[in-house]
């Protein structure tokens, strides 16, 4: 797992690679907590490039999203597709955290 965090304006994102799995989710969830500056933001997570994720990175996942979506702040997920969207959908992460299908449209609601 790779995270690669850019800035776009005042929104915060972290693009994923790789697998999002018990190995590797304390790891993601440590990095993205680090990469949020320190009085908070939005944050989008890109998962355009994760190949697979386990319940160990929903929960990861679901950490994060819990930690930074505040009535201040904006979480969201975007760009993932095929099995990680289907394990998304059947988990029903996608009914808990918002969810896009790119990263344009997360950073357009981001942005307000």
């Amino acid at each position: 797992m790779e995270l690669k965090v850019s800035m776009h304006d005042d929104v915060t994102v972290a693009a994923v690679e790789g697998r999002i799995d018990g190995t590797t989710a304390r790891d993601f969830e440590e990095q993205v907590v680090a990469a949020v500056p320190e009085g908070g933001g939005p944050l989008v997570c890109d998962l355009a490039s994760v190949s697979y994720i386990s319940s160990a990175g929903l929960r990861a996942i679901l950490v994060v999203a819990k930690r930074f979506k505040t009535d201040e702040n904006f979480f969201s997920v975007c760009g993932h597709s095929g099995p990680v969207a289907e394990v998304f959908r059947i988990s029903g992460f996608e009914k808990i955290i918002p969810m896009h299908s790119s990263r344009d449209d997360a950073l357009a609601e981001a942005k307000g």
